[in-house]
């Protein structure tokens, strides 16, 4: 064994050959392909007929419709969430075991040295508080909950080990390892829900630019609000930072489907029944999140004495986050509070296992770890804290220190849903909320007896002295003055214009009391209340099928505001590709030839406003700049950015970064402006955390992107799509059954199943399938029936 430094251990990884980061992967040629079909196929698991299961109490119906949502039978509490368990194991057992293996930090076990600086910051994330109050915060039964769903899933590992090699999904017998017993635990996974709660590697790239051109210029560079000046603390210093230091921490391995947060976010909306076509509220949600193969999210139905809810989850977890039961419909998205402080603590520089407290020099806590490398020998890391949290950096005389939530007990993602699943009217939900603390959600609502309302819940800490926007010094004087209280936190019960409508955008009042976040999403929510509002002034009352096409919105509101800028930009008569877009409805439809014209010429501007406003060492600020920033910028031309004839100089930029994007656009698509599409650039590839060895599903031409409604964003150099809603619900309590869904690429994750990638042309088509929850109803559809027995 090995004691290393962080700096030893990277130069150690450093000396490791490539190909060992891809130990399990061999070339996706046709002889391999031939392999991993013929192995999928052989261990699809047994949906039809009965099983005996040890750990049952009773006898459980299993019927799966023919879109392979399971909806599940017992008899008892128990039961149901040891078949849920059990079920889940089923289709996602592989995606499962590697997001298990993800928040206990041992990822490099199977993947190799990539995947060791994530294990190590996993670790340090790990949750060590006090276990009874952790497992009581999600709701009074959740470790018998837990204990019953991991069960389950340890049952369906057993059936699958008796049956030998075979039995197991063919991945693990490609990738070499074996699925290993779950605990309750594994379900507080801390890793998984780190990069939805905010700030830490904003507050990296802040402190950058307030390193490079001070608090003031830099404040202007951002989109804040509400307006606020950046504030770093007196005398810090900020030179050895930079948001790297933070990548195996917001990001992920590409290979692994434990996605990162990825801020173009989610929509939801509530309507009230005076506003729809049935008299009762509708409510649609969909998450956004970076799409895979399988997906992320999991359909289920549950429905036992005291439960019968349905919609979506993920496999890995008990419950329902976000769907229906008898009586109330919810659905999120992410609330931009932000739940994470970055502490530069001074180190001693005779000692370095000392740092500086406003009660003097005290001792750095150090816990030694072993880490197991594939391929490779074993590495013990020493995991460092201050009272401020586990460091995640140092040098010789500084450590960064991370602050955050998730040493809370009760945050581990979504398990609050296990009360939410149980409320029954507002009072109830009200209550559940208390106890959702990570992510932070807005969580709209709306029951059968016609009430609509939003919560904006999460876990958020008191800053009474700064804004939490940059680091600040770890010696005293900026510490969290306990959490702002639910009552506090935004929400609305019943509002007098009959809809309320969320998108990451800001739901904090003016003047509120609280820092609680200042970075948030507008165009999508602008687009959503401009349909729903146009509808309610209109009196048409809104139906499903309005909802359907809004989740499927690719009207961009920024687009109109560029055209209406390059119209006055635009001198004498108009090239055939100014045209394009001077006579452009503003969609961007896949097969469209200005939407590929706007979006490269978006980008040319955002780099050249970047490079206008902003020193060479912030030109990155380009890929991470917002739209509504450069158009703010062109809007009002200032004399100190565009020169003394500002609108000029502005009308200059736009003509040059057009003729750019125009030149850029035939080298990609060709000279013939009318054979260009939007498609050909921007397009969905579902990766497998296995791939190439497990063939990608794709590619799709998609609409949209990140500013529209129906969001496909994508990020950096490529257009490919990269994030978006894998999972669409529009839920109608006036009748559950006239509930709609859809999920993608399938239900299954296992590549033999008729359900991995069966729902794949209906989300790509923005349709929808029946979200059946009556007895009847579902019995309709059922394709599959399998019986649990004891």
């Amino acid at each position: 064994m090995r004691i290393v430094s962080f700096v030893l251990l990277f130069l150690f990884l450093c000396l490791i050959s490539v190909s060992t980061t891809n130990l399990f992967l061999y070339a996706a040629d046709e002889a391999s392909s031939f392999r991993f079909k013929s192995r999928s196929q052989e261990s699809v698991s047994t949906i039809q007929g009965s099983l005996k299961v040890t750990g049952l109490e009773h006898p459980v119906r299993v019927l799966r419709d023919r879109w392979g949502v399971a909806h599940i039978y017992a008899q008892n509490q128990h039961d149901l969430f040891f078949a849920q368990g059990f079920v889940a194991a089923q289709d996602r057992l592989f995606q499962m075991e590697l997001w298990k293996r993800s928040g206990q930090g041992r990822l490099a076990e199977v993947l190799g040295p990539s995947a060791l600086f994530r294990d190590i910051n996993a670790r340090l994330l790990q949750y060590r508080g006090d276990m009874k109050s952790e497992y009581e915060s999600y709701s009074p039964d959740t470790r018998e909950i837990l204990q019953a769903f991991t069960s389950g899933i340890n049952a369906n590992i057993t059936l699958r080990l008796a049956k030998g090699e075979a039995g197991l999904p063919a991945e693990f017998r490609m990738a070499g390892f074996r699925p290993e017993p779950w605990q309750p635990e594994d379900c507080l996974n801390r890793m998984a829900a780190f990069s939805m709660t905010g700030n830490a590697a904003a507050e990296l790239e802040h402190a950058k630019m307030v390193a490079a051109i001070g608090p003031q210029k830099a404040s202007r560079l951002l989109d804040l609000d509400p307006k606020v000046m950046l504030d770093p603390a007196p005398d810090i210093d900020f030179s050895a930072l930079s948001p790297g230091l933070l990548e195996n921490l917001v990001g992920s391995d590409s290979r692994i489907a434990v996605p990162a947060y990825y801020i173009e976010g989610s929509n939801n909306w509530t309507v009230s029944g005076r506003l729809t076509q049935s008299g009762k509220p509708l409510l649609a949600n969909d998450p956004h999140r970076v799409l895979a193969v399988p997906s992320l999210r999991y359909m289920v139905h549950l429905v036992a004495p005291g439960w019968d809810v349905i919609g979506a989850g993920e496999p890995a977890l008990p419950g329902v986050a976000l769907g229906h039961n008898q009586q109330i419909a919810w659905g999120f998205t992410v609330f931009g509070s932000d739940q994470q402080d970055l502490y530069l603590e001074e180190l001693n520089a005779n000692d370095h296992s000392q740092y500086r407290t406003d009660r003097g020099w005290e001792p750095i806590e150090v816990r030694r770890e072993v880490f197991r490398i594939r391929g490779n020998s074993d590495v013990t890391v020493e995991l460092k804290s201050t009272r401020h949290g586990p460091v995640l950096w140092q040098n010789d005389h500084q450590a960064l220190a991370l602050r955050w939530v998730g040493m809370e007990p009760g945050t581990a993602g979504y398990l609050a849903s296990l009360a939410v699943d149980r409320a029954e009217n507002w009072e109830q939900f009200s209550s559940a909320m208390k106890r959702w603390l990570v992510p932070p959600e807005n969580i709209v609502y709306a029951d059968r007896a016609g009430n609509i309302g939003e919560y904006s819940a999460g876990l958020s800490p008191v800053r009474k002295n700064w804004t939490g926007l940059l680091p600040v010094s770890g010696t005293g004087g900026y510490e969290w003055s306990g959490f702002i209280p639910i009552s506090d936190l935004p929400h609305s019960y019943n509002p007098a214009n009959g809809f309320i409508a969320t998108a990451n955008n800001k739901m904090i009042p003016e003047s509120y009391a609280y820092n609680i976040g200042f970075e948030w999403s507008r165009y999508r929510v602008q687009r959503i209340t401009e349909v729903l509002r146009a509808a309610a002034n209109s009196g048409r009352k809104l139906t499903i099928e309005d909802f359907e096409h809004l989740q499927n919105d690719f009207v961009s509101l920024p687009a109109r505001e560029l055209i209406q800028l390059f119209e006055r930009a635009e001198p004498g008569p108009a090239s055939s590709e100014a045209q394009l877009l001077l006579h452009w409805n503003g969609v961007l439809d896949k097969n469209s030839p200005a939407a590929a014209l706007y979006e490269i010429f978006l980008e040319e501007l955002t780099g050249a406003v970047v490079r206008k406003i902003a020193p060479p060492r912030l030109w990155f600020l380009a890929h991470g700049w917002g739209v509504y920033q450069v158009l703010e910028v062109l809007s009002h031309p200032s004399q100190e950015v565009f020169g003394a004839e500002p609108e000029k100089g502005r009308n200059q930029l736009i003509e040059q970064s057009f003729d750019s994007a125009v030149e850029r656009l035939r080298k990609l698509e060709g000279r013939d402006s009318t054979k260009w599409t939007w498609g050909q650039l921007h397009y969905m590839q579902f990766r497998h955390s296995l791939s190439p060895m497990v063939p990608d599903l794709g590619p799709l031409p998609r609409s949209g992107d990140g500013q529209t409604v129906g969001a496909t964003g994508h990020y950096g150099e490529s257009f490919a799509q990269v994030a978006g809603a894998s999972y669409r619900e529009i839920l109608d309590p006036n009748d559950w059954d006239n509930s709609v869904a859809v999920n993608t690429p399938g239900q299954s994750g296992e590549p033999g199943s008729r359900h991995y990638s069966d729902l794949m042309p209906l989300w790509n088509e923005g349709e929808y399938f029946p979200l059946t929850y009556s007895d009847d109803a579902v019995e309709r559809v059922v394709s599959d029936r399998l019986e649990l027995h004891p």
